[in-house]
């Protein structure tokens, strides 16, 4: 694994208090713009082909793995986190993205 490859959370996320999950949308652009996150998917709508997957669907770029990563430990997305996780259901992860 190189630096060079970059760095993807693929988040799958039901949302229980839509004005609720508003606090959290304000307060993650901090630790994006911090990490150089870069939304390329964010929410609906999506038309699930096949199995079952929540009703929104995100997907963030960063510069690497280890940005991603480092993203997702910080204070500030810590913080919007605890904003989310009372008012949504998420499944997360953070993967390597592949030069094929």
């Amino acid at each position: 694994m190189t630096d060079s490859l970059k760095g993807y959370w693929i988040a799958h996320v039901d949302v229980g208090d839509p004005d609720g999950y508003k606090s959290y949308v304000a307060a993650n652009g901090v630790a994006f713009a911090k990490f150089n996150g870069r939304f390329l998917v964010r929410g609906t709508p999506q038309e699930v082909v096949e199995g079952h997957v929540k009703s929104r669907t995100i997907v963030i770029e960063f510069p690497s793995l280890e940005a991603a990563k480092a993203c997702y430990n910080c204070d500030e997305y810590q913080a919007a986190k605890a904003l989310r996780a009372p008012v949504s259901d998420c499944d997360l992860t953070i993967i390597e993205g592949w030069l094929g």
